[in-house]
């Protein structure tokens, strides 16, 4: 092969190198963009009562005790849509981000919105996965200690949190990024997969 037509093959394998990586940026984006609309679409369907701030009754709530305060090994309550089961809405005023919370995760379920990994609200342990699109954890890394977090459930208990610090795990490190007695989690992983990056909160006292 002469260098005249090297030159040529290198030139178009390159050229095809770029248009892969274009047509991968542009599926990413596309990605992205319909994982964002899906979390909305469900965080509207869900119709989640508005939480009453932290140790005020939600309107319409009884005098009686909530539930998982009688009895916190009971199930977080789960209600469907859009053939998805969920537990409840997650705020993370910092970010600007309101998202529906699955109550289990799959590589699939991420794609739609933030699941839960493990744990429970009511016991304190509760473990948040979700994939680092911008509409999603995107941005996880950027919260500061004593950056608020809220939990809502399906019956419009809210559980408020304050961020106490943010790890950077190896990627592989799942004892790592369960260790502790954190009351709540949130974990995704980098750009690169490398690494998940972890956010530790712990509980506020109910006013």
């Amino acid at each position: 092969m002469n260098k005249s037509r090297a030159g040529g093959f290198l030139m178009a394998c390159g050229l095809v190198l770029m248009a892969a990586a274009l047509c991968l940026a542009g599926w990413n984006q596309w990605e992205q963009y319909r994982a964002g609309e899906t979390a909305r679409a469900a965080l509207d369907a869900l119709e989640l009562p508005a939480a009453a701030p932290s140790g005020e009754k939600t309107p319409g709530q009884a005098d009686d005790l909530p539930a998982y305060l009688l009895d916190p090994q009971r199930p977080m309550p789960e209600v469907t849509a859009d053939g998805r089961c969920y537990i409840g809405r997650l705020d993370i005023p910092a970010l600007d981000r309101s998202l529906p919370v699955q109550s289990q995760w799959s590589d699939e379920d991420l794609k739609a919105s933030p699941c839960r990994y493990g744990g429970s609200a009511y016991l304190d342990d509760l473990i948040l996965a979700g994939h680092n699109y911008k509409s999603h954890f995107g941005g996880l890394g950027r919260l500061q200690p004593g950056d608020s977090v809220v939990f809502t459930d399906m019956d419009g208990s809210r559980f408020d949190y304050v961020v106490a610090g943010v790890e950077w795990l190896d990627g592989g490190d799942i004892e790592g990024m369960t260790a502790g007695d954190w009351d709540l989690t949130l974990f995704t992983c980098t750009a690169s997969r490398r690494e998940r990056v972890t956010v530790r909160c712990v509980r506020c006292a109910p006013q």
